[in-house]
């Protein structure tokens, strides 16, 4: 690995270690809405291809295989250790009892805005709803405690990659113009959105749709044509973001209860572009043609530090660490800049 990408990565990880809060987290509890990037096991059960619950998957993290589509930690992972939580958020297949109150991942491989895994995931956290309000003895009592909460939802990235981009499949790149398809996937979206406020929530943290198209997995569809990445992916998927930006100006105002955030997922690519890997083309692990995710068993390559993808479509453990120091200045900016400042003294 180069000098420049180790010292980085050091610096890193000592800020991660850094961050982390010792006794209560910052939150009592965080819920989680997404897609593979934070799914963690609520897929394993499915009867879908987007399953990531065997070897390699998991090889560097203390359990094994979870269902995360990852070698280690996803960006929410590493977030909530951020945040202080002394454990992981639970997936809601696997969650029960008491530890709801620390909150909930409902995010599943192969989500979008646009088809039913959105408004299942809205489903199950109306049963987690349910759960908090007999264990605490009221809804006014559940409803106290939810807005102290933490949300993040990540979605979007799959209406493109899995609908919009595949005209052979679909027919909304016919029907739409970028611009029009973005507004479509926004209005659905501003509906999730407004029911998870009615269900308590009032800090939540939108992602954007992130770099498309510097994916392995786009770079070997389309190819580069001498660019980094697949452009026209960049591009007719960055309307999404303009309508999330604006969004969430108009949720800001509309709520004066609640904080809405917009975390930039470009920005958070630029960083991991920023850090030099070694390999961005392609991922640590063999994948299949079909999915783009690890062949079962075989061996991945050895120095993942070096890679900032996983798979055909999944950063790395490495890369995901990156993301999430990204994402947690922006949600927690008076809590980072603190500890940055005393992480740069004791350098």
């Amino acid at each position: 690995m180069k000098k420049g990408v180790v010292l980085f990565f050091l610096l890193v990880v000592s800020f991660v270690e850094l961050i982390q809060v010792h006794g209560e987290p910052q939150v009592p509890c965080y819920f989680i809405f997404g897609d593979s990037l934070a799914d963690d096991g609520n897929n394993n059960l499915l009867p879908t291809l987007a399953k990531a619950n065997y070897e390699p998957y998991g090889v560097d993290f203390p359990e094994g295989p979870t269902g995360r589509f990852c070698n280690g930690r996803t960006i929410v992972d590493i977030l909530a250790e951020m945040m202080g939580f002394d454990d992981y958020i639970q997936p809601f297949a696997t969650a029960n009892g008491t530890e709801i109150l620390k909150g909930v991942n409902y995010a599943s491989g192969g989500a979008g805005i646009l088809n039913e895994t959105g408004q299942t995931a809205l489903n199950n956290h109306q049963v987690t709803v349910s759960s908090i309000v007999s264990m605490l003895g009221s809804s006014q009592s559940a409803t106290e405690y939810l807005n102290k909460c933490f949300y993040s939802v990540g979605m979007g990235d799959n209406d493109y990659i899995n609908n919009y981009f595949q005209p052979d499949y679909y027919t909304s790149s016919l029907l739409y113009t970028p611009e029009q398809f973005a507004k479509v996937l926004i209005e659905k979206f501003s509906q999730q959105i407004e029911t998870l406020y009615n269900y308590g929530a009032r800090k939540i943290a939108l992602f954007g749709v992130g770099m498309l198209g510097c994916t392995p997995n786009a770079i070997s569809v389309y190819g580069t044509n001498g660019s980094r990445c697949v452009e026209f992916m960049n591009y007719e998927s960055s309307f999404f973001n303009v309508e999330l930006k604006s969004l969430v100006d108009s949720l800001n105002t509309e709520k004066p209860d609640a904080t809405f955030i917009y975390v930039d997922a470009v920005k958070l690519g630029e960083d991991i572009m920023a850090a030099a890997f070694n390999v961005t083309t392609v991922g640590c692990c063999e994948v299949e043609e079909l999915t783009g995710l690890c062949i079962p068993f075989e061996t991945p390559c050895q120095n993942r530090s070096e890679y900032a993808f996983w798979d055909s479509f999944h950063p790395s453990e490495a890369a995901n660490v990156i993301s999430a120091i990204g994402a947690y200045s922006v949600i927690f900016p008076s809590e980072f800049y603190t500890r940055d400042k005393s992480l740069v003294a004791e350098l």
